[in-house]
């Protein structure tokens, strides 16, 4: 059992259901979540989109077999053009959010101000949610697409999921912002638990997931946010009559892959007139990662 006077942030973890043939994982990001949102001024709305989108990336991203990316998106034709989570088998995160300021507006107002009630469809509107799997040893992309359907991201999961991959599939995903020690943090978690496919020892699995699947749909959005309740405790409520295992929690951290070496190389990609547009006042050429919000300064040649 996990001491209860240390509180782990910013995980993933797989668990075991030991009596079903049933898996999950588990994710929680304190920290790095907080400074993924926070390099933007985003709307809480937004801020909620995003902080959902990052820990279903790492649920997925989480459970590959192979070193590389999961890429997930979602775009539509509303007032956020797309939402984009990127996790590093190794544990990194980034992403971010673009969206129209004045559509955000009238949606909000048109809802009397309640983002809460505001969900992945009327958000994004009609669109795709997009699963890249990018390999690091060169082999070819992989790129599942399914129609956006649900009020959150976690039905557009479990959407995937069905249609994807045909393995039964349950999510929840909570975003909540507290007041830390030096002002408002942001926080997320998550949890997805899978039905391991039957066979000739197993038999049919549909009863035993339905089963799982009853006692993690008591599981609270406070129980996830929760960061005093240890991964182990929490699952112990949820699945002790039938027993649970968890694996060794794996740092997940904030990462962001721009550098002054491949933003030269991007201004490098235009053509000369183009990069003459570019120019700022100071004469140099200014890129912003979209991520991160960092500013780089590009010089052009003589």
């Amino acid at each position: 059992m996990s001491d209860p006077s240390t509180v782990v942030e910013d995980y993933s973890a797989r668990f075991v259901i030991e009596t079903h043939p049933v898996h999950g994982r588990l994710v929680r990001l304190g920290d790095t979540l907080d400074q993924i949102l926070k390099a933007h001024d985003y709307p809480d709305v937004i801020a909620n989109l995003l902080g959902e989108a990052c820990v279903l990336a790492v649920l997925v991203g989480a459970s590959l077999k192979f070193e590389g990316r999961l890429i997930l998106q979602a775009q539509g034709d509303g007032a956020v053009r797309y939402v984009v989570a990127d996790y590093d088998t190794r544990g990194g995160l980034r992403g971010f959010c673009r969206y129209d300021e004045g559509e955000l507006n009238d949606l909000i107002a048109s809802n009397e101000g309640k983002f809460q009630s505001l969900g992945a469809q009327a958000l994004l509107g009609k669109g795709t949610f997009i699963m890249t799997l990018d390999p690091e040893n060169n082999s070819e992309r992989y790129q599942g697409i399914t129609p956006i359907e649900g009020e959150s991201l976690s039905l557009c999961a479990e959407h995937y999921f069905a249609q994807s991959e045909q393995v039964p599939t349950q999510v929840k995903l909570a975003v909540s912002e507290i007041n830390g020690p030096g002002g408002p943090q942001w926080r997320a978690a998550g949890a997805m638990i899978q039905a391991i496919a039957g066979d000739a020892t197993r038999g049919e699995t549909r009863d035993s997931f339905d089963h799982i699947r009853a006692l993690f749909e008591t599981l609270g959005e406070e129980e996830l946010t929760d960061f005093d309740l240890p991964a182990d405790r929490l699952l112990y409520r949820l699945f002790h009559e039938d027993g649970v295992r968890l694996s060794t929690l794996k740092t997940v951290y904030k990462l962001c892959r721009c550098s002054q070496e491949r933003v030269e190389g991007l201004v490098q990609s235009f053509t000369e007139q183009e990069q003459k547009d570019m120019l700022e006042p100071d004469g140099k050429v200014h890129i912003t990662c979209e991520y991160c919000s960092k500013t780089f300064l590009v010089d052009l040649p003589e």
